[in-house]
């Protein structure tokens, strides 16, 4: 069965009341919260509320965010991981973002996978036993300190923390990196953004190009996702939309069905 997400940023100035009404009107499974909106957390709310708020509806939180340059070496990032994957244990949040940094420019690929590792190695002790995932999301930016998923997996294989940290498969991301591979067993996590076939070159796409999933989408979603289906994913396919024209939608309920509907029919084998 088809696992549905809705990521907080795709209605951003919505409350987290009626975002998670919102979900489960489209038949989600569950949401992911943010802390870098305009809004707090939860609106401010205490997390063991959120906890009973999100069960209420039937939904899983399945992910906050976020630890933003996660891969620096400042306690700072140590101390922010350490408060969010508290509020996480609270809220009952399945997992927690981390965002490597953008840097002014491309740095070394043998650079990247050395922060990584060193981020791992001293994020591990706050993961272990929190009963909360650490979600690495590779940005795929030429200018990212961490761009491509391979290195990830090969990290976590090799200082054994698949217990504790796992991938996110970012569509867009992953096209703009321009890696071909994908590893179902080893992502948590899958978010899902369209750019309209009209969009700038791909060189100069951003955050704000990501719409929603249609037919003149460019980013091959759907050849993405029969793939990581296939490759063994299991786990859920979360809306994430920065696109202006889907934020300021003042109801966007019929357009994101549209969209889920799209993106179920065109999975193989797989029943919405």
């Amino acid at each position: 069965m088809l696992q549905i997400g809705l990521n907080q940023m795709t209605v951003p100035t919505m409350s987290v009341g009626a975002f998670l009404r919102l979900a489960k009107s489209l038949g989600c499974d569950g949401v992911e919260c943010r802390d870098d909106l305009e809004a707090a957390l939860f609106d401010g709310m205490p997390p063991q509320d959120m906890r009973a708020m999100t069960r209420k509806q039937g939904l899983r939180l399945f992910g906050l965010a976020e630890v933003y340059g996660f891969n620096a070496p400042h306690s700072e990032i140590l101390d922010k991981a350490a408060q969010l994957i508290q509020t996480a244990q609270s809220a009952g949040a399945e997992g927690v973002a981390l965002i490597p940094m953008i840097g002014t420019a491309p740095i070394d690929r043998a650079r990247q996978r050395a922060m990584l590792r060193s981020a791992i190695k001293r994020l591990t002790p706050l993961f272990a036993g929190s009963g909360v995932r650490g979600f690495i999301e590779p940005l795929g930016f030429g200018n990212s300190t961490l761009r491509f998923k391979s290195d990830v997996v090969d990290a976590l294989r090799d200082l054994d923390a698949i217990e504790n940290f796992a991938l996110i498969h970012d569509t867009f991301r992953h096209h703009l990196a321009g890696e071909s591979a994908v590893f179902g067993a080893e992502t948590a996590m899958v978010h899902v953004s369209g750019v309209a076939a009209s969009a700038r070159q791909a060189t100069a796409l951003v955050d704000a190009d990501r719409g929603l999933v249609g037919a003149d989408d460019r980013l091959d979603n759907i050849n993405q996702l029969n793939t990581l289906l296939n490759a063994g994913y299991t786990g859920p396919m979360s809306i994430e939309a920065f696109a202006p024209d889907v934020h300021k939608m003042t109801d966007p309920a019929a357009a994101l069905a549209g969209s889920i509907a799209f993106i179920a029919d065109k999975l193989d084998g797989v029943p919405a």
